[in-house]
């Protein structure tokens, strides 16, 4: 089985968390919201990876890497992977401007994304230990 870690930052501004909905063409969960992050790259540092993938999800910039609040495994077994998932509180600055991967954007307080019926599982599972 092959290993890949993930990183996923939850940006906070002003009290509401920054989500976004994955495009209807994106093969994991099309149409799901989430939030902005993606795998390491080899030799690449966790913080350097999580700094790239805010840029380029979302144009911002990382402020502040705040701490880990939660370690995921995702097994895709017809992919023969297993992902490693680390999602960390962080802050960011600059506006807001998505990439293709998503469609939408929308800065939500908790209760908010959680009322949404499509929010990637992984994330909800972040979500509600918080």
């Amino acid at each position: 089985m092959n290993l890949q870690v993930g990183v996923k930052a939850l940006l906070q501004q002003d009290g509401k968390f920054l989500f976004l909905r994955r495009n209807k063409d994106f093969k994991a969960g099309p149409q799901k919201w989430d939030i902005p992050g993606g795998r390491i790259e080899p030799e690449e540092p966790l913080e350097e990876a999580l700094a790239r993938e805010i840029t380029e999800e979302t144009g911002l910039v990382l402020k502040s890497l705040e701490k880990l609040l939660a370690a995921q495994d995702i097994f895709v077994e017809v992919k023969n992977l297993h992902v490693v998932r680390l999602t960390y509180s962080a802050s960011a600055e600059g506006d807001v401007v998505i990439s293709d991967e998503h469609d939408e954007h929308r800065w939500m307080s908790l209760d908010e994304i959680l009322a949404e019926p499509n929010v990637d599982s992984y994330l909800q599972q972040v979500l509600r230990k918080l």
